[in-house]
């Protein structure tokens, strides 16, 4: 008598199902982690998925939803997701900082959305709709704008755009500085931001430097320009460089890291080449200079009056500070600027 396999009848069917509903779940999740973590449901339909794919993805937690529409591996905590759930995209400063950019203090989540968006929702709950926008800045931006950029990101230009029109004088710099030093921004490409400027702000082009290396660096060259000082970069002494040179007198190293014994003689030799040089040393901390800016301002001007005022010349290109602009001569950051 023929023998009748049970579970090629009764179970077999059910198991082949669930081995490739598991499979499928391993796509979907794949196909969104292959599109940066965040992927409209458009761009997975096209790639094989369907709804009862993607709704056992959800329901397994392979995936979830950001918005209707979007599905997403990355956590729903992510700047990059809260901006999709409120229907647009990173801009600003919140893309700046979200690519690692140099970036100081909490910001309310700059949102880009196109201008005939509808139906936003609050950051936190796709469920429910924006309301008062607490913690959220929207930018209704033009409608070429929607095809430069990621699903998630505008473009560089857009967000250091958006950057320099609604945010202070030392966070715009700051924030070119970065795109320049580590090649995001080329010559050409700052060029194209500056045209893109209205007129009254593009004289940002001679405060940004590629040169800075650091975000407390980027904040004490503008923060002194503003305050009145001439400063240089990066000025050479023997085979070394001053992170920053005041009024060809101040030789200042801006430390940004903590403490650590094998940079210890280094960091002393430094000082002592400084002095050799003929300039007086002078050390700063980045926490110094996020947090106790007027001491060390106090410090500063101490130090230079005790020294003779010395030429420009004397500690590199007297170019390399920018005009102080009429508009920026208040307090900055609530620091009331040296008269």
């Amino acid at each position: 008598m023929a023998t009748v396999d049970f579970t090629d009848c009764c179970g077999g069917g059910f198991a082949a199902r669930r081995l490739r509903d598991a499979v499928r779940m391993v796509e979907i999740r794949e196909i969104v982690e292959s599109l940066g973590g965040i992927a409209q449901k458009r761009q997975l339909v096209a790639r094989g998925a369907q709804d009862h794919d993607l709704t056992r993805a959800v329901r397994e937690r392979s995936v979830t939803r950001a918005r209707q529409g979007w599905y997403t591996t990355v956590d729903a905590s992510e700047p990059r997701v809260r901006a999709v759930r409120v229907g647009g995209r990173l801009t600003g400063i919140s893309a700046i900082q979200d690519w690692g950019g140099w970036v100081l203090g909490d910001h309310p989540l700059h949102v880009s959305v196109a201008s005939n968006a509808a139906r936003l929702r609050n950051q936190w709950n796709r469920r429910k709709p924006i309301g008062a926008r607490r913690g959220v800045r929207l930018h209704w931006d033009e409608p070429e704008s929607v095809d430069r950029g990621s699903n998630w990101h505008v473009s560089l230009l857009d967000a250091l755009r958006c950057v320099v029109l609604v945010e202070d004088w030392e966070t715009s710099v700051a924030a070119i500085d970065w795109a320049l030093q580590c090649g995001r921004l080329d010559a050409f490409d700052l060029e194209r931001l500056i045209l893109s400027l209205p007129a009254h702000k593009r004289h940002i082009r001679s405060w940004v430097d590629g040169r800075c290396e650091s975000l407390p660096e980027s904040l004490a060259r503008t923060r002194l320009t503003l305050a009145g000082h001439h400063v240089a970069i990066q000025v050479r002494v023997g085979n070394k460089r001053i992170d920053l040179v005041v009024d060809g007198i101040i030789g200042l190293e801006i430390n940004g890291k903590q403490f650590h014994a094998d940079t210890f003689e280094q960091d002393h030799l430094k000082g002592i080449e400084i002095t050799v040089a003929g300039f007086h040393a002078m050390s700063v901390s980045a926490k110094m200079v996020f947090t106790q800016w007027d001491l060390f301002e106090r410090a500063l001007k101490s130090a230079l009056a005790s020294h003779p005022a010395r030429t420009h010349g004397n500690s590199g290109n007297p170019n390399s500070s920018p005009p102080l602009h009429p508009r920026f001569r208040g307090p900055i950051n609530g620091i009331p600027r040296n008269s």
